[in-house]
Formats: C-alpha cells, structure tokens, sequence
C-alpha cells in the first residue's frame, strides 16, 4: 500500500494525525505501507525569516484568547497519543519552506529517516519551541535524526531537492486538497484530519 500523507510540520492536527497513524501501525504489524510526507505550508506568505508568532497570531485573526479552547483540547489530545504540547514555548510562526526540504533530504536516505525527520521536526516545534525556520535550528535537527549538520545545510540551497518539493507542493493544487492532514491511500481513496484510531484501522485494513 501506497500512502502519501499532506502535512505541515506546524500544524498540530498533523502531528495528532502522525501519531494516530503510528497507533495503528503498531496494532496493524503486518501493514508496511509505503509512506510518503508531502509538503503543503499552512501560510507560505510567511517571511523566510518567520514572525513573532504572538504578532501573527493578531495579525491573522484578531484575538490570540480565540484559541485557549482550542490549545487545551489539543493539550489533552496529545496527551493520550504521547504528544507534550508546550504552546507557550513557541516564540516564532516560520515559514517552512525550509523544514519541507529536510524532510525530502531525508527520504533520499531511506522511508526510515523520512519519518524520522518529520516527527523530530514536529515535537521541535511543539514541545521544545524552536525556530524550524532557523537554518542553524535545522542542521543540528538533521544531525539528531542521523543526517550530518552538512547534509542538511546543503539540503537547505539544493535546487534538485528545491524543484522536488515544488512538484509535489503542486500536487496540492491539482488534487484540490484543502486542508491537512490529508491520507491519501494509494491514490484510491483520503481522508483529512487527524481521525479517530479506528478510520486508521479500516483504512489499512482495506
């Protein structure tokens, strides 16, 4: 089974959506899909510098309070799949450009390391609030997932790996996805959202 998965590494349903997929991988032993992450940016209007993330949020929608629900569900969320969300510890929104062609760095090693990279990069942002836009933030990423601090500066003005994820980020357009996460199951059928372990269960089991 094919399974390519749309995300971003700063969206937190996408990281509720990961570890979702793992639980069911875990209960699903014999299913070894072949996963791909594809690249889609929430906001690719952000600056390659990113913005203070408090500023954005007013920015963008008015009244950072709007989101205190939101944040505590998602904090008890991430609790029973093992995800310690630290909302406060973000200081900066990045634009990520730059984590997407990590991530594509990384698959060039193997599906392993893929993986690997994205949830680095996920529990970065969400637990450790780091700057994933921060090219040196990046490299020593790179070096924690089995990358060298090199291969994934040199990731960062590759314009092979550049062309790549521009491809792929076309793929957002021409199969209209709209949000993240999105599964998309070798090409014959997706669902958006971080679902419930079960849609995962049924999915693989199809």
């Amino acid at each position: 089974m094919k399974l390519e998965i749309f995300s971003d590494v700063i969206c937190p349903w996408c990281y509720v959506g990961q570890a979702r997929l793992e639980q069911a991988l875990a209960a699903r032993p014999a299913a070894q899909p072949q996963i791909t992450w594809m690249p889609y940016q929430l906001d690719s209007s952000v600056p390659e510098e990113g913005r203070d993330r408090r500023e954005y949020l007013l920015e963008k929608f008015g009244d950072v309070s709007h989101f205190d629900h939101a944040k505590k569900q998602l904090e008890q969320i991430g609790r029973s799949v093992g995800i310690d969300f630290q909302f406060d510890a973000i200081q900066r929104t990045p634009n990520t450009r730059r984590a997407h062609l990590l991530i594509a760095r990384a698959r060039r090693e193997s599906p392993a390391h893929e993986a690997a990279m994205s949830v680095r990069l996920f529990r970065a942002y969400f637990t450790e609030g780091l700057d994933i836009g921060d090219p040196e933030v990046l490299c020593r990423l790179a070096a924690d997932t089995g990358l060298t601090a090199e291969a994934g500066r040199a990731a960062l003005v590759d314009e092979e790996l550049s062309r790549e994820v521009t491809s792929l980020q076309d793929l957002v357009r021409r199969w209209n996805i709209s949000g993240v996460p999105t599964f998309v199951f070798d090409r014959r059928f997706a669902f958006s959202g971080a679902q419930p372990l079960e849609v995962f269960l049924r999915a693989l089991d199809s």
